[in-house]
Parts: C-alpha cells; structure tokens; sequence
C-alpha cells in the first residue's frame, strides 16, 4: 500500500475529515536541493479556515465525550503508524525539507513517541477533590479547550506539528493544522492521513496550508480557543498580540540564539565535538541551534581551530542522492539572509575561520572567529550552519555575554565541574539547560519552551505541561438537595 504519492491528496487540503480541493489554489512541493517539482498540494483560504473552525467545533463534543479508551486506542494506532510507514515519510522529509536522513530519521523516532506520550493521556486523572465550607461535593476538573489551531513551521515540520497535534487530540480537542506551505507535505499531509487512518472520527483534525489570512481567520475565528504557534519571534507577537484581543490563550514557541559557555577546565576536543553538532546539525535550521559560542580566553584558539577542521570535513550535498552531513538551506530567501548576516559580521571586524560561502541552496558549515560581541552573527538568530565563537576572560563576562541576547530558549555549558555548570546556569535565564552537551535536544516526555523573545515557557512536552496547555480548569459542585436561600 503506498501512503502518500495518491490522487486522494493531491492538490487537497484535508477539511472536514475528507480530502478537498482547496480554494486559494495549488503550490509545487519543490525539493530545495534540485529544484524538482515533487507534486502539488492545495492551498487553503481564509474562508476555508472558517469552515474548518465551525466544522471542528461541532466535531469536537463527540470526540470528548467518546471513552478515554477509544481516544487513546487511535493515538497508539498512530503511533504504530509511524514506524510501519517510515520509509516512505523519511524519503519525503528528505526530499521535501533537505533533511539529512538522520534528521529525518530523528523527526520520525520523536512523532511515534510524542503519539504514545500522548496515549497516555486519556487514563490520568483529570481532576482533584476540594474542601468545601459547605455539604457539597467540590472538585477541579479539567476539560477540553475545545478547537486548536496549531501553526507549525517548515524547519523540522513533523516534529513541531505532532507535539502539539497529539496532545491536544489525546485530551478531547480538535485540531486545525496549518503547516508552512513550502512543507505541507511532511508537515501536514502525513499528519492528516496518519491520523485518518488511526480512526480519528472526521473533522476532528484538519489540515490547512495556507497564508497569513489563513493563519488571521484560524487565531480571530471564536470557535478556535487555544493556538499553539511555531515560528519566528516577530510572527509570533503579531499571533500573540491578535490572541490577546480576542482574550485567547497562545502558546508561542519562537526564535533562539542559544549559547554555548566552554568554561576553562573543558577539553577542548569534547566541546568542538558538542560544538559543531549544536551549530551544523540540520544546517542550523532549528530554533534551538547554537548560534553562540563562549569560550574561556585560554581554550580559545585551540577551541576555534578545532571546530574549523571539523566543520572543514563537513560535505554538504544532495542528502537523497549522496552521504552528506548538511543538505540544502529551505530557499533563497533564507540562504541570503545567512549570508547577509556573515558578510556583515566579517565587516564588523570578525573572521572566517571556513567557510562563509555556498553553491546554490547548499551553504558550506562556517565558522566565524573573533567576532565582536555586537556583531550581527551574535546578536541575531542566523537560522543556518554558522558558529560566531567569542571569547570571554570570567565568569562574570560568560554571564553578561550569554545574557546579551533578547533570546531565551536552551543554554549549554560545557566543564569538568557540573556543580560549577549548575551555578552558572542559574544566572542564564532560559527554558532549557545542558550541562556537557550542545543546546539541541528534544524528547516526548520532556517539557520544552522559552522565555522572554523565544516563547511563552514550557508549552510542550510532559504530561504536565500538556495538560495545562490544552484543557481548561472548571470548578463543579455537586450537592443533595438544593440549600434553602433568604429569598
């Protein structure tokens, strides 16, 4: 059975919980690496979205009231799903995406465990007795929110559309998904038909690529009650701003510019190890990236030369067609950014250690030495394979340059001393922290989010975290008979 190359999704979208056409039209799936056309999908309207919103919310009541049993029986068949049909998803992903296989291969191994963290969320408590003044029962409970808006990226489109997806169906919501148009293919057709073929009932997940509008219909709709977006910092306060007027919760998960403190007791072969990983891992083009080297005045020659012969041996290619460590940047339009923002560091006074040049979409691993501080490199999220290294001289100055950044996503810190690292970490505000290891990690069970310019705090990942995303608190009393009132 093939699971994707079929007309019953070609120029489609997937609303209602059947495939349709859409109507704002069709877009090509290219491959970034060559440029070939690998299909069509359909784009969605806004006038799409507002039917998928009306649809989705009269969808939702029945799927909240079916058995926790049922709910959680469809998120396990999804999770088998993944695995049965891996081969076909990672020969999309890397084709679609330019992900390595590893990458790909990754995005996989995280969608099927984020479905089976997911299932077992039906079957936890959903609520707690409390003491009550009078003889009544009084209880929190947790109920769905209702519809979701889910808006994911192009960058690792599986990954950040699953997390959110899954656990917001595990809890009784429906879902509206809009995947970045450039990957609405493993962003969001895999998703739609996965779950299609798990049993989800229809209209209880629908998949939407689509524009801005579509994204403005989806957070302004009244049926939609939570959005959980993905994506740039600036996209995500236009979303958190139109959420705040129409008094919705947001869950923002947004831009990095995450550090990587090598203090000087590290060895140095072990950091540019984790170093060039953190910087080069899916060419840079994931939130948690780090785009921050910090490194002890005394490591930092040897840590620089180090990283530069490794980034060096990097081959960047074609990932379906060649063994390669880095395959293409997403467009043109991002590669050029990239390039801006090395070109224009280099005039700051920094150093190309290798790198700083490309072939097409294929952007060679760089590593930017001596930069200064308010370089561009440093002080902005380069979203590709770009390692800016900094010196410091203390612990105060690692503080003060890791505290630079409007960005609070992930914090590395690499030492023989791990209380030490603890210490410091301390006085690094961000979401997530890694002592001895580069900044991108990711798994089902874990929370995951940001402060300040990356995001709202831990809206991801962990039983916890996902249930408070995705329910609302409702206060029930229960008594027997009705109390006499003095009117």
């Amino acid at each position: 059975m093939v699971f994707l190359d079929s007309s019953t999704w070609t120029d489609r979208i997937f609303a209602g919980g059947s495939w349709v056409p859409g109507s704002g039209g069709t877009r090509d799936v290219t491959e970034p690496a060559t440029g070939a056309v690998l299909g069509s999908v359909g784009i969605a309207s806004a006038e799409d979205a507002a039917k998928a919103a009306e649809t989705a919310a009269e969808a939702q009541r029945a799927w909240a009231a079916a058995p926790h049993v049922q709910r959680a029986a469809v998120l396990r068949k999804a999770a088998r799903l993944w695995s049965e049909y891996a081969d076909e998803i990672r020969w999309w992903n890397v084709r679609e995406v330019g992900a390595v296989p590893g990458v790909a291969g990754f995005s996989l191994h995280v969608a099927e465990q984020e479905c089976y963290e997911a299932a077992a969320l039906p079957g936890r408590p959903y609520g707690e007795l409390l003491p009550s003044e009078e003889p009544r029962l009084s209880m929190a409970r947790r109920v769905p929110a209702g519809v979701v808006a889910v808006i994911s990226p192009f960058n690792m489109p599986i990954i950040l559309g699953i997390r959110s997806v899954a656990p917001a169906l595990a809890l009784g919501n429906a879902v509206i998904l809009k995947p970045d148009p450039r990957t609405a293919v493993t962003g969001g057709v895999v998703l739609a038909r996965i779950f299609e073929e798990a049993g989800l009932p229809p209209g209880v997940l629908q998949m939407l690529p689509g524009g801005a509008d579509v994204g403005e219909t989806l957070v302004t709709h009244p049926a939609v009650r939570v959005i959980s977006f993905t994506g740039s910092t600036g996209a995500g306060r236009k979303v958190g701003e139109l959420a705040g007027k129409q008094l919705k919760r947001a869950h923002l998960e947004l831009g990095g510019n995450s550090a990587l403190i090598v203090l000087d007791d590290a060895d140095v072969d072990e950091a540019a190890g984790v170093a060039a990983f953190g910087s080069f891992f899916h060419q840079g083009q994931i939130c948690m990236t780090t785009g921050r080297h910090l490194v002890h005045e005394r490591l930092y020659d040897d840590f620089v030369e180090r990283l530069a012969a490794k980034a060096a041996a990097l081959r960047v290619g074609d990932p379906a067609r060649d063994e390669v460590a880095l395959g293409p940047i997403i467009d043109a339009g991002q590669r050029d950014k990239i390039h801006d923002l090395v070109t224009a560091s280099v005039s700051a006074g920094a150093r190309i250690a290798t790198g700083g040049e490309y072939d097409r979409l294929f952007y060679a691993a760089t590593v930017l030495a001596d930069v200064p501080p308010t370089a561009p490199a440093v002080a902005e999220e380069i979203f590709g394979p770009v390692a800016p290294v900094v010196r410091f001289s203390d612990a105060e100055e690692a503080v003060r340059l890791a505290t630079a950044s409007e960005y609070g996503l992930s914090l590395g810190i690499v030492t023989r001393d791990v209380l030490k690292g603890l210490e410091l970490a301390d006085r690094v505000p961000t979401g997530i922290v890694h002592i001895n290891d580069q900044t991108v990690s990711d798994e089902a069970n874990s929370p995951f989010g940001g402060v300040a310019a990356s995001g709202t705090g831990s809206r991801f990942g962990g039983a916890a975290a996902n249930i408070e995303a995705f329910t609302e608190t409702r206060w029930v009393t229960v008594r027997n008979p009705p109390p006499t009132y003095p009117f």
